[in-house]
């Protein structure tokens, strides 16, 4: 676990801090969506991504208040580009694409839309809107996108406040077997 040692640092450091507008902590946030793609029966990258897909407003020292402000931080992007010191594309991919998945997800499922809560619409409005139809239909095509959508549905549901997950460490364990 030493390779990962950095990661685990910034999530338990970090982990407590509010998830957005949300009632829940950014590392309960992690969990949950880790354990989604756990119950879904994802391989041990997709899980990763999952737990990992937020870390860009975790090593973002400006992203507190930013979506709220109207400041698109692009999380996705500096979360992708922290990760890709520790892992390949199947994980560093997903976490790319996870806000425009919501993008994409927004422009083809009027329920979807419907559906988000108050700090996803929030910022959805800084991320862009929803994908116009010739957006969606070039972010679908791209690699890794059917796993960022994916990624993004246990993203929305990975806002239970105090809901019981496995913890970090065992979540940690598939993202060891897949560290380059």
């Amino acid at each position: 676990m030493d390779r990962l040692s950095p990661i685990k640092e910034i999530l338990e450091r970090t982990g407590d801090a509010r998830y957005g507008g949300e009632k829940i902590s950014q590392l309960q946030h992690a969990l949950q969506c880790a354990a989604l793609a756990e119950d879904a029966g994802c391989d041990a990258a997709l899980i990763t991504a999952a737990l990992l897909h937020d870390i860009g407003h975790l090593v973002d020292q400006h992203a507190e208040g930013a979506a709220a402000a109207g400041v698109d931080r692009r999380h996705e992007d500096i979360g992708s580009g922290y990760l890709a010191k520790f892992f390949g594309p199947e994980v560093t991919l997903p976490v790319k694409l996870h806000v425009p998945a919501k993008r994409y997800l927004c422009a083809v499922d009027a329920a979807y839309l419907s559906g988000l809560s108050a700090a996803s619409v929030t910022s959805l409005k800084v991320q862009g809107g929803p994908f116009s139809e010739e957006e969606a239909a070039h972010f679908i095509a791209q690699p890794h996108a059917a796993d960022a959508v994916r990624l993004r549905r246990w993203d929305d549901l990975g806002k239970t406040p105090n809901k019981s997950t496995p913890g970090l460490d065992h979540f940690l364990g598939y993202a060891e077997t897949i560290v380059q």
